[in-house]
C-alpha cells in the first residue's frame, strides 16, 4: 500500500472518530436537558378583532354558545393548576415541544394524546402512547368520549374536563 493511501486511511478513521464523539455528545446533552418549552401567548388573535360592521359577515361567525366555557384543568401533577381554554382546534398532549399541553414527564411520550371536538362531544385519543393513557383508571384504545369531570392520567398528570359560566 502506498503511504497516500495510509494517511487517507487515518484522516477517514480520525474523521469518523470525532463524528462518533460530537453524535455521543448531543445524545447526553438531550438527556440532561430535556426538552425546550416553548411560551405561547394565551391570547387568542380572534378576539382583538372588531366585531363586523356588516350583517352578513357577522352572521357567518361561528361562537360557542354564551353559556358555557369548557376547559382542560391539570388536577394531578408538576403542572397542577393550569388550565386551558378549548375552542375548536384540538389539543394535543405529549413531552414535544410543538404540542400544546408540554408535559416534563418521563412517562408520556412525545406524541402522547389529543383532545378534540366532534359535534357536541369532547373525545380523548390515545396516540400510541408507550406507558398508555387512563381514563377513570382504564386504559383505553383510539377516541373515547370526555366527559365533564371524567379524570385522564398521562404519566404523574391527571387532567380533567370542566365547563363553566362563561
Amino acid at each position: 500500500m502506498s503511504e497516500l493511501t495510509i494517511i487517507a486511511i487515518r484522516v477517514g478513521f480520525v474523521l469518523a472518530l470525532w463524528l462518533f464523539v460530537v453524535a455521543v455528545v448531543l445524545v447526553l446533552r438531550n438527556d440532561l436537558f430535556g426538552t425546550t418549552v416553548v411560551n405561547r401567548s394565551s391570547r387568542d388573535p380572534r378576539r382583538d378583532q372588531r366585531p363586523s360592521a356588516d350583517p352578513a359577515k357577522a352572521a357567518s361567525v361561528r361562537t360557542e354558545p354564551p353559556a358555557t366555557v369548557t376547559s382542560l384543568v391539570v388536577t394531578a401533577g408538576p403542572l397542577r393548576g393550569t388550565s386551558l381554554t378549548l375552542g375548536s382546534t384540538p389539543v394535543l398532549i405529549g413531552r414535544a415541544p410543538e404540542c400544546t399541553l408540554v408535559l416534563d414527564d418521563d412517562y408520556a411520550s412525545n406524541r402522547h394524546a389529543r383532545i378534540l371536538r366532534q359535534g357536541d362531544e369532547w373525545m380523548v385519543e390515545d396516540l400510541g402512547s408507550t406507558n398508555g393513557t387512563l381514563m377513570s383508571g382504564r386504559r383505553i384504545d383510539g377516541a373515547e368520549p370526555f366527559r365533564p369531570g371524567a379524570a385522564v392520567r398521562i404519566g404523574r398528570t391527571e387532567i380533567e374536563l370542566r365547563r363553566g359560566p362563561r
